[in-house]
């Protein structure tokens, strides 16, 4: 191994130590709550290196979602790998997000807060433009999806698959909110479980040709 690429192991292990321990301030505190003293404190850095690797707390938070979405991404490469059809395929991806919603779900909760805090006119070489563009292919392999069900005929040939896959991700994201509610079943006098079956359901019925 050459001088060069060790130094840039030690320094990607390092950004990995401080996101490690931003995850778990974050995790703990929120995003809008947890400072930077606290993430220098929990990785055992000075303040001023961490400054080195990141420009501040949102370029921070940024990287972390970041690590979210290329998980979500891996969720939805393998819902389509592991099924034929295109409506089979949203299906899955639908039932893929909620699972990942569940096992990461502080992960699911940075990722709202990013779409709520993004500017649209990240830095090059951020984490925030980084995010941009993994957000995208998320969303692309949906539309992928939705172009191969109407490749198939599985899937209604009058619809857009872009703008299908954002009506998705916006239908299915809310749907999770809403199950999570610790009321939810109180107030709705329905399963979040029973919720979020129904809501899959009423978006194959409506992707389905007649």
């Amino acid at each position: 191994m050459g001088v060069a690429e060790r130094r840039w192991r030690e320094k990607e292990q390092r950004r990995n130590t401080i996101m490690d321990a931003a995850e778990r301030v974050f995790f703990a505190k929120g995003a809008d709550n947890a400072t930077m003293d606290e993430v220098a404190e929990t990785a055992e850095l000075s303040k001023g290196l961490l400054y080195h690797y990141f420009k501040n707390k949102h370029d921070l938070c940024h990287a972390i979602v970041h690590r979210g979405l290329r998980v979500l991404h891996q969720f939805f490469e393998r819902a389509i790998r592991t099924h034929k059809r295109g409506i089979e395929q949203v299906r899955a991806i639908g039932e893929s997000y909620i699972q990942f919603s569940r096992e990461y779900p502080n992960y699911f909760n940075l990722m709202a807060w990013f779409e709520a805090e993004r500017s649209e006119n990240g830095e090059p070489e951020s984490f925030e433009l980084a995010c941009e563009k993994e957000g995208g292919q998320v969303i692309e392999l949906v539309a992928q999806a939705v172009q191969n069900g109407i490749d198939d005929g599985s899937i209604r040939a009058d619809l857009n698959p872009m703008v299908t896959a954002v009506n998705l991700w916006g239908q299915t994201h809310g749907l999770i909110q809403v199950a999570s509610y610790k009321d939810a079943q109180k107030r709705y006098q329905v399963a979040p479980e029973t919720l979020l079956t129904a809501g899959l359901d009423l978006i194959d019925r409506g992707l389905r040709p007649e």
